[in-house]
């Protein structure tokens, strides 16, 4: 099952919070872990904000990246090209989305992911316009 995951939902992966159990469960049952090309500096932003606020220090840092270069190294990234512009532009004038939500559910789409992760309820939305099968976290 390719399983694409946006990356509010993949960063639970890294980070024990609300969800993360769930994440970890999709992750063993995909066959096929699909991001975004976004989905790495998204992510790494996540643990630089949390680096900066110290609720983790320099050495969690560098294991939770670490970690997530040794995940995607396995994973198909979609990169942002014409077809997936294409796609967000339409996920962007049949919803409320922003810039970014909208790339991930392009990425999906042309990725033909069997099923869509996220955390975020607009996006839900956006993406089973979208004729995803979505799955919120």
């Amino acid at each position: 099952m390719r399983v694409f995951f946006d990356s509010s939902a993949f960063v639970k992966r890294y980070i024990q919070e609300a969800g993360t159990e769930e994440i970890v469960a999709w992750c063993d049952r995909a066959t096929e872990i699909v991001l975004a090309g976004i989905a790495l500096p998204e992510i790494i932003s996540a643990f630089c904000r949390l680096r900066r606020e110290s609720r983790i220090d320099n050495t969690q840092y560098r294991q939770l990246k670490t970690l997530l270069l040794a995940d995607i190294e396995d994973a198909a990234i979609c990169d942002l090209t014409p077809l997936v512009i294409a796609r967000t532009i339409t996920a962007l004038e049949a919803s409320a989305l922003r810039g970014m939500d909208a790339i991930h559910i392009g990425s999906a789409l042309i990725m033909q992911a069997d099923v869509f992760i996220t955390t975020d309820e607009r996006q839900v939305e956006a993406a089973l316009r979208a004729g995803l099968r979505v799955n919120a976290v």
